[in-house]
């Protein structure tokens, strides 16, 4: 019995070099990006804004899609600089987020302490459950911003835990 194997990779790597080929010389028949259908912003290009209610050097924003305090979907992004963090507060619809770079520390309760927060690295998960508690953001001491991206449904209807204090904390 003849072995064939020579002759099938023969026939892929043949395969490939055509399609190779054929790219190369320009010769491609797909659709081009409509720019209207497929929006794409360049990293370079977010429209990241200082928060106008805090401090600053302490928190940058981007809405991305939607409006937290209207209903529908909404995605924002938040850098926080080292040594802010947000006062504890709570929302009324869960909020999912992903973190984008660095490190951003996060805590669940009513009590501010940035001393017990944990370091979330990036690419981690985190799900902010309705109604619970908590403050997040980056102590001071630590070398980089975190920025996380933010999504859920409004409104959320952001409530201090303490209403007397500001919304961000030195850290």
């Amino acid at each position: 019995m003849e072995d064939l194997t020579p002759a099938r990779r023969d026939l892929l790597i043949g395969g490939l070099m055509t399609a190779m080929m054929a790219s190369l010389a320009g010769e491609a028949s797909g659709s081009p990006l409509n720019p209207e259908q497929t929006i794409i912003i360049p990293k370079a290009k977010i429209p990241w804004a200082p928060n106008p209610a805090y401090p600053a050097g302490c928190q940058d924003n981007c809405v991305l899609v939607g409006d937290i305090n209207k209903p529908g979907l909404y995605l924002t992004l938040i850098r926080w600089y080292p040594g802010f963090m947000s006062a504890p507060h709570t929302y009324v619809t869960d909020r999912f987020c992903m973190v984008l770079s660095g490190d951003w520390y996060c805590n669940s309760g009513p009590d501010f302490d940035p001393a017990m927060t944990v370091p979330v690295p990036a690419g981690s998960f985190v799900r902010r459950v309705a109604g619970t508690p908590h403050y997040d953001g980056v102590p001071s001491g630590k070398p980089q911003p975190c920025e996380v991206a933010v999504f859920g449904m409004g409104p959320v209807q952001y409530k201090l835990t303490d209403p007397t204090k500001p919304g961000w904390r030195a850290a």
